[in-house]
């Protein structure tokens, strides 16, 4: 998983899929995807990826 941004947006892009959000939104999505992760426990690490990337955009962005 990638993610990647600008001043207003972030773009995570996946094998299948891509997906663009307002970054005010990126706390959110996190949070889903943590969600999903704690809901999914047989679906080994399929959200790490991506839970990765947002938190590496959530560091470079900052508070």
């Amino acid at each position: 998983m990638k993610a990647t941004h600008d001043d207003k947006t972030f773009t995570l892009t996946g094998r299948y899929w891509s997906g663009t959000f307002p970054i005010e939104e990126l706390p959110k999505q996190l949070a889903f995807y943590r969600g999903q992760r704690a809901k999914f426990s047989k679906a080994k690490g399929v959200y790490d990826a991506t839970i990765e990337a947002l938190e590496k955009l959530e560091k470079e962005i900052g508070p």
